[in-house]
């Protein structure tokens, strides 16, 4: 999939190394996040170390779906977002500000995609990218049948220090027809589309 000069591709065994590169091999993205922040409890996810997080990454990118997109510029990542069905996400199933609606469904929850974070390399943030990311995640989960796609951004009132945007910012959501469907946290609302 493209947009304009961007191209966006599901990170497939192939694309491991791309992927790689744009977190920094040493440094796993957000302090070594390696994106496996929603995917694990809490005291699941600090019991491992940057490595083990960077091989359960891999794990999931060989095993499939893929866990997310990137974003390229030529031949280089510049960007990454991370979305696939929502029941996979066990901290976004679980947290206080992203679990389901009381009123959801089971059948519902099964037909929801969650978009959970955003990665952008230096030199290409603050340039629109996360809207054009946030749009291919939005094709690739219609693509694969998500009838729903929950997501759950920060939406300050201030600036926002280096990292706190990797969920996603509120605004970026509106403007791509996403509305408020819970508000248990000031700064993070559970923001959903239907597809």
């Amino acid at each position: 999939m493209s947009e304009g000069s961007i191209v966006f591709h599901a990170v497939t065994p192939d694309r491991w190394h791309d992927l790689v590169d744009l977190f920094g091999s040493e440094r796993g993205a957000s302090s070594g996040c390696w994106c496996m922040w929603p995917f694990l409890r809490a005291r699941d996810w600090q019991g491992l170390t940057r490595a083990e997080r960077r091989d359960a990454l891999k794990e999931k990118v060989d095993d499939g779906p893929a866990p997310g997109l990137l974003a390229y510029s030529g031949d280089l990542a510049i960007g990454w977002v991370a979305g696939g069905p929502r029941t996979r996400y066990v901290r976004f199933q679980l947290g206080k500000t992203s679990r389901p609606l009381e009123t959801d469904t089971e059948d519902m929850i099964r037909a929801t995609h969650a978009i959970t974070c955003f990665y952008t390399r230096g030199g290409y943030r603050k340039g629109g990218l996360m809207e054009q990311l946030l749009e291919a995640g939005t094709a690739h989960a219609r693509r694969q049948g998500a009838a729903f796609l929950d997501a759950c951004p920060i939406e300050s009132d201030k600036p926002l220090q280096w990292g706190e945007g990797f969920v996603g910012i509120a605004t970026v959501f509106r403007r791509s027809g996403f509305e408020v469907i819970a508000r248990r946290s000031p700064k993070r609302p559970l923001m959903r589309k239907t597809l």
